[in-house]
This record gives C-alpha cells, structure tokens and sequence, in this order.
C-alpha cells in the first residue's frame, strides 16, 4: 500500500515538473493593448487631481496652471538627465534586459531631453576605445552646456509659474519639490 502511494507521488511530481520545465525561462511579454499606456496615463490623472486638490483649484484654473506646471517638470527632468551614476544607466551588458527581448519603445514617453542626448553621447564615445581625447572632450563640452541651459530653463520656468501662485500654492509646489 504504501509503495502504491510512494509511486503515485512520484509520478505525479514527475508529471507535474514535465508541464513545468518549458515555462523556464519565458519571459512575460509586455501588456497587450496599449495597457502599460493606460497605467501611465492613469498615474498621470491620479497626480494631477492630487495636486488640483492640494492647489485648492477648479477645473478651469488648473488648466490654466497646468502648461506652466508641466514646463517646470519637463525642466526638472532636463537637468537631471545624464547623471546615471555608474555605468550612466545603460541598462548592464548589452543595454536594457542584457540585450535580450528589447522592450518595446512607448510612444507616449517623454522625448529624450538635450541632456539626455548629450549624456548618451558621451557614454557612447567612452564605450568607444578608439575614441580620440579631442571628441571625449566635445562630448563632455556638449552635456556641461546642456546642462546649464537646463538649469537657466528651470529656473526661467520656475519664476513664470511663481508668478501665477499664491503664496499658499507657492508653499505646497515647494513641499512638492516642483519648485525650489
């Protein structure tokens, strides 16, 4: 009796692991439909009300303050572009998942900002061994430039929104880390 039972759990564990063994490996795909565009744009609506509410706006003054919030954003994520630490966020060994199953482009990620551009530039002419010094030194030139018009943006875009502000919504885009 008892080896019937040693052997029916046996062979079921040894079914059970001959399904399992071609799913090793398989990679989830990406959502279908455009989902991973849905959740964006959903995170996308939850921030905004978040923040209409914490503003005390209307619909309508938000739209009107919306542009210029988004300026500052847009502005924010320029001047951060390219400081990816090591590696300058490539992403390991043969760029995103070791370059293996490339995920697929979002159409509706932001585009690349000039500091962005300049920063992967520049790692593309470190990865190069045979880059010469003087284009190592225009590459590097190009991202400290772009990082200082970034920053002279920011701060531009930064002082067209203070303008609109009361001092309360000044304080929370603060708090926020939208302005400084």
């Amino acid at each position: 009796m008892v080896q019937k039972r040693t052997i029916g759990f046996w062979g079921t564990a040894l079914l059970l692991g001959a399904f399992a063994v071609p799913t090793f490996g398989q990679t989830t795909p990406p959502p279908a439909g455009g989902q991973g565009n849905n959740r964006r744009a959903q995170f996308q609506q939850q921030m905004n009300d978040r923040l209409k509410t914490d503003l005390g706006l209307n619909d309508d003054e938000f739209k009107a303050l919306q542009p210029k919030i988004e300026a500052v954003q847009t502005a924010q994520r320029s001047t951060r572009g390219g400081g990816g630490g090591f590696g300058g966020g490539r992403g390991g060994r043969g760029g995103p998942n070791g370059g293996n199953n490339p995920q697929p482009v979002d159409p509706n990620a932001p585009a690349p900002t000039a500091t962005q551009t300049a920063a992967k530039d520049l790692q593309t002419a470190l990865d190069n061994k045979d880059s010469k010094p003087e284009e190592i030194k225009a590459k590097l030139t190009a991202l400290r430039d772009a990082r200082v018009k970034a920053k002279e943006d920011l701060t531009k875009a930064q002082t067209e929104l203070t303008g609109l502000l009361t001092q309360r919504q000044e304080a929370v885009l603060v708090n926020m880390g939208i302005l400084d």
